[in-house]
């Protein structure tokens, strides 16, 4: 088996049925196996999976385990040589594994390659970044700073986004939408750290491949669509608090210094989360109101 894809559902219905049927259209010239873990879903995913994708083989989680945890679920299941964590909100137009795979056998110290992403409407999104500093809560690429003012250093930086991503490169860390994964790797390193329910997993796995000897490397000749956030749009409060329990979490994992350091950190995590909140749910009060005038 050259390839076990693993895909992580929660209550993406739609977008996993276009991403199976993708998936299964395009991928050619590899023997590999497709495995969906279903996160406790209750919009009948995997009900659609059982019925209308049964070469896929499907694992019930009978909770929300959270998509570390789920992803490891699948990987204990994996036949592949190579694994790759592929989202449900994603889509593929051309046979894009099996140049990866190719690129993986040529190069043995890449553990983890990543394709180009392009959003819904085409245009490129940015996967793969620098590591994040103690600045990356005010210079990412969801920040007030950031989109008053795109092309500042730190956002630049951050962000990757003064290249054209269209050749190969090594980089810090790669998106966790669509990751390829060489099983060596994981067994020298070990899976995904499921203490992070969701969100930074792939920044700490890439972090643990470099670690561990290993090239994180950006591989535009792949070419996937990310329909970004779908899954997490059905829980979004609980979306903005895991996102950063999990920054907290990966801070004190790999970039804890001293006592007043973490504090301020742990202060400016907070902060940004009580915005995000109040953001969010007042968007929602004004358009509910909006839609009973």
């Amino acid at each position: 088996m050259d390839l076990s894809v693993v895909i992580v559902s929660f209550n993406a219905r739609d977008y996993l049925r276009r991403c199976l049927g993708s998936l299964f259209e395009h991928t050619e010239g590899i023997a590999y196996e497709v495995i969906v873990v279903d996160n406790a879903s209750w919009d009948d995913s995997a009900q659609m999976v059982e019925s209308e994708f049964p070469q896929a083989n499907l694992v019930r989680c009978p909770a929300n385990v959270g998509f570390a945890a789920a992803c490891n679920r699948g990987i204990a299941q994996a036949k592949g040589e190579f694994v790759l964590l592929l989202n449900p909100d994603t889509e593929i137009a051309d046979n894009a594994f099996a140049p990866m795979v190719a690129y993986c056998r040529e190069q043995p110290q890449v553990g983890i390659l990543g394709p180009k992403l392009l959003n819904s409407d085409g245009s490129l999104q940015l996967s793969c970044r620098h590591f994040p500093s103690h600045l990356a809560g005010l210079f990412n690429r969801q920040s007030v700073l950031t989109r008053l003012f795109p092309r500042n250093r730190f956002s630049t930086r951050y962000l990757m986004s003064d290249w054209n991503h269209n050749s190969i490169a090594e980089v810090d860390w790669l998106s966790g939408a669509c990751m390829l994964l060489r099983r060596q790797m994981l067994d020298d390193i070990g899976p995904l750290d499921e203490g992070f329910f969701m969100y930074i997993e792939d920044v700490d796995i890439c972090y643990r491949a470099h670690q561990g000897g290993y090239r994180v490397v950006y591989f535009p000749q792949g070419v996937v669509t990310h329909h970004i956030g779908r899954s997490s749009d059905t829980l979004p409060n609980r979306s903005i608090l895991q996102w950063h329990r999990s920054m907290w979490r990966y801070y004190r994992k790999h970039m804890r210094s001293n006592p007043l350091v973490g504090g301020l950190t742990l202060a400016g995590i907070g902060a940004r989360c009580g915005y995000q909140l109040v953001l969010q749910n007042g968007r929602r009060l004004l358009a509910g109101r909006g839609r009973s005038s």
